[in-house]
């Protein structure tokens, strides 16, 4: 397979986290003159990354080291204009058919280009972040890489999730670190000042399930259901004593 996706450990992890902080209490804080007025756009046609392990939440941020040709050109494309990437999730059966168009989940999310390093083999790290969850409605080929027309799926707006359920989930979450001797790593997360979609989003993004478990969390038609989903989920895993391997 001609694509890398620049590992997360435990640590990475956190220091992503810790950025994504940073950048959010910017973008609320200290706008660039440019977007005081304007919020950022997110185009109805964009560039689609299939990848075969990966599911991408809003509010998150997805680091991917490129170096296919094809993807290549998707990001000097994308940070030409419109500064998105759809990702989305390769769906079973997708090794034979990699290097054409096989079939998606048609439910991904939008990542705004954040950072793009070039290397001097034409290769380049970049960093993703999720804004949106949308639904394919075209897929389009004239390029070397997947298009779409697609449509936002922005959920309704929630003030918070109900206290029992943020609390069933902390919980869980407690045993489930407790059990694998985690728990202090990831304390800070248990504060009541991190807002409840980022949090849902984050655990989902680091839970050590499948990608179609991931893009069953990334369907969930609510953060309420999303947080109750993560919640069987984490139990489920404490479960298993041959599928629990940690984080990463």
């Amino acid at each position: 397979m001609c694509l890398a996706v620049a590992p997360l450990t435990i640590l990475s992890a956190i220091g992503y986290r810790d950025r994504m902080q940073t950048d959010h209490e910017r973008d609320q804080h200290e706008p660039e003159p440019s977007e005081k007025s304007t919020p950022f756009s997110i185009p109805e046609h964009i560039p689609v990354f299939a990848l075969p392990n990966v599911v991408l939440f809003p509010k998150t941020y997805l680091p991917l080291h490129i170096f296919e040709p094809r993807y290549r050109q998707m990001v000097d494309d994308a940070v030409m204009g419109g500064q998105c990437i759809g990702i989305a999730l390769l769906k079973e059966g997708w090794e034979s058919e990699y290097y054409g168009n096989p079939p998606v989940f048609s439910n991904g999310c939008v990542g705004r280009l954040v950072s793009v390093q070039p290397l001097a083999d034409g290769r380049s790290n970049i960093l993703l972040q999720g804004l949106e969850r949308f639904e394919i409605i075209v897929e389009s080929y004239e390029k070397p890489y997947r298009q779409a027309s697609i449509t936002l799926k922005p959920r309704a707006a929630e003030a918070s999730l109900d206290p029992a359920v943020r609390q069933r989930l902390v919980t869980a979450l407690e045993d489930y670190l407790r059990s694998r001797q985690d728990a202090p790593t990831w304390q800070g997360w248990f504060r009541e000042d991190v807002s409840d979609d980022i949090l849902v989003n984050t655990l989902s993004t680091y839970l050590d399930c499948t990608p179609l478990e991931k893009q069953f969390l990334l369907e969930a038609a609510t953060l309420h259901q999303q947080a109750r989903r993560l919640s069987d989920l984490i139990q489920f895993l404490m479960h298993d004593h041959h599928g629990a391997k940690g984080w990463g």
